[in-house]
């Protein structure tokens, strides 16, 4: 780059009276003191200091990064080579300056401003009194104040605001993309169910292929709304950042005098969706009751997210349909999978479960109890709990790594890190999110923490005393309930532990006394469509039944269940239990 010296010797506008400059003679050999004095009226006495060092007087300016500079700055402004300098004398950038014609005494230029009435005003007009007891300083005090607050602005929207914005639009099309894909899938499940209903079922067929396009309407819009905003707001920030940035490279005051920051607008970032994706409940055929087993949708839920909560959008979810729990469950079939060890369960579908045993393979049964996959984990650890994404896909948690890995057919990736935190259960979301529930590495510590693909959202620890929720030894499994609670499965505490989205303490469940029993041993934790929570009871041989309030609803213990472990429900509430001595898994009706 190339550099410019400066030989600084001459005059330098130092006090403007009656809007004439008057000069200060400046040498490189002795600096006298450097005055803009303002009118005799007031006080208050500014020097034009060094924008750089703050300290020493000011004797150039730099046009193109709006900076005043000592002698000795100017050296280290030049050392600067991200882009060139226009470094000219303090005096040249002062005699450029365009100062606004007095709107009250129009033969007059506006060498003050008044801080009250945010406008520039003359002598004159201090003199009528009309300003009398305001906070009045020199117009150029103003203007430099002003044209900080513009480069202020014009870097925050360039470098964070408006990357955050773009990132916000590409967001809203993925979140298209999956749209469309479960639309597909829904679409073609539907087809497939219809198939099997021939011709009774026609006009049922079209009704719901109506749900789901009126789904699809609801969630285009929603998507279509907040892209809109997005893309309008991206518009207007493009529009701010070319008008700042000819602002800066403006001398016309008046100008900048009127510019009105927009940055804590901006600074309002978009709010993100939360969209529970819909998906399709079957029944079995039963031509005498075609319509009232076909089965039904889940709701379109659409909620948006804003620093660390959730503001449900207003859309009212219809209740599923009234079921009652049968008196004595039913087992309906068994498969043997050959372990050593069972513990985890997690549906793929409702004809086939993935698997979790003491051992590094990950394995994939369909109904018949036939060996479909078998996967061996990254790490060659055993995994510590499984769970199924809504995309088809399988995350593990990996103790010894203290990472949650994701397996997409036969390719597995290590999909989050947890320095100093061990994964103990995990589950996914009906909207995507990833619970984990895990122990600090000295064990003294346990928390859930929700994810948005590998970015962690939000951390549930302690109660509203500061106490911790969880235990920080022994076995823990988790998962979301229907209407957003977060339940876990606490066996040192003997308790079933349910918060609220928010992360507050609804109610622990900690065994009925109804029933004289052994200790409580919750191990295994699943929800169904009703929003109830099952838990496996490892010593007592059964599977607790409670509502979402914490009350007893049911014990499943007929089913000659040995020391159920994992569980998990498919899209009929049917009930699929892991063993963990006999190595079955059990799959129970439980409802009529």
């Amino acid at each position: 780059m190339h550099f410019t010296k400066f030989n600084i010797s001459g005059d330098i506008g130092a006090t403007r009276r009656g809007g004439n400059l008057s000069r200060a003679r400046i040498t490189t050999t002795r600096i006298d003191t450097l005055f803009l004095t303002m009118d005799p009226r007031h006080s208050a006495q500014d020097v034009l200091r060094c924008s750089l060092c703050k300290t020493e007087l000011a004797l150039m300016h730099c046009n193109v990064c709006h900076t005043h500079l000592c002698k000795d700055c100017v050296l280290i402004h030049f050392s600067d080579k991200s882009q060139a300098h226009n470094v000219v004398p303090i005096e040249q950038f002062l005699s450029t300056l365009s100062y606004p014609k007095c709107s009250n005494h129009p033969t007059k230029q506006c060498e003050l401003h008044c801080k009250q009435c945010d406008i520039p005003i003359c002598s004159s007009c201090v003199s009528s009194k009309k300003h009398f007891g305001h906070e009045i300083v020199d117009i150029f005090e103003d203007f430099e104040a002003k044209k900080e607050i513009l480069k202020n602005d014009l870097q925050e929207i360039e470098k964070s605001l408006f990357p955050k914005y773009e990132e916000a639009a590409s967001n809203i099309q993925i979140q298209k993309d999956d749209q469309r894909e479960n639309s597909q899938k829904l679409t073609a499940e539907l087809k497939k169910h219809g198939e099997a209903l021939h011709k009774e079922i026609d006009m049922i067929i079209k009704s719901k292929q109506a749900e789901i396009d009126v789904i699809d309407s609801k969630h285009q819009a929603a998507l279509d709304k907040q892209e809109d905003e997005i893309n309008n707001t991206i518009t207007e920030m493009k529009q701010v950042i070319q008008d700042l940035k000819s602002l800066l490279d403006t001398s016309n005051v008046n100008l900048v005098s009127k510019y009105q920051s927009r940055i804590a607008e901006f600074r309002k970032l978009p709010h993100k969706l939360r969209i529970s994706l819909p998906t399709l409940k079957s029944v079995k055929i039963n031509k005498e009751q075609i319509l009232k087993l076909f089965g039904s949708l889940t709701p379109l839920s659409i909620e948006t997210e804003e620093e660390g909560y959730t503001v449900p959008s207003p859309v009212v979810e219809s209740p599923p349909p009234a079921m009652s729990l049968l008196d004595v469950p039913k087992l309906i079939t068994k498969l043997d999978t050959g372990y050593r060890l069972l513990y985890d369960v997690s549906c793929l579908n409702d004809d086939e479960i993935w698997t979790r045993s003491k051992d590094k393979n990950l394995n994939l049964y369909n109904m018949k109890g036939e060996l479909v996959k078998s996967v061996q984990t990254k790490s060659g650890n055993v995994p510590r709990d499984i769970a199924v994404t809504r995309s088809g896909g399988l995350v593990y948690a990996d103790y010894e790594d203290s990472s949650i890995n994701l397996m997409s057919g036969t390719q597995i990736q290590t999909f989050i890190k947890l320095p100093g935190w061990k994964p103990l259960g995990l589950c996914t979301t009906p909207s995507g999110d990833l619970l984990v529930i895990m122990n600090s590495d000295d064990e003294k510590q346990t928390k859930v923490v929700r994810y948005s693909s590998s970015i962690e959202k939000q951390s549930i620890q302690w109660d509203d005393q500061g106490k911790p929720l969880y235990t920080s030894n022994g076995i823990k499994y988790l998962r979301e309930n229907r209407n957003l609670n977060i339940c876990v499965a606490d066996e040192s505490a003997r308790a079933v532990v349910v918060v609220s989205a928010a992360g507050k303490l609804r109610f622990k469940y900690t065994d009925t006394p109804s029933t004289p029993r052994k200790l409580f041993h919750p191990h295994g934790i699943t929800t169904d469509s009703r929003a109830n929570i099952l838990t496996s009871d490892y010593g007592n041989h059964c599977i607790h039944i409670i509502d979402q309030d914490g009350h007893f609803l049911l014990y499943i213990d007929n089913c000659a269940l040995d020391f159920p472990w994992g569980l998990c429900v498919d899209s009929r509430d049917n009930l699929f239990v892991a063993e963990y001595i006999s190595c079955q898994v059990k799959k129970i009706q439980y409802y009529k």
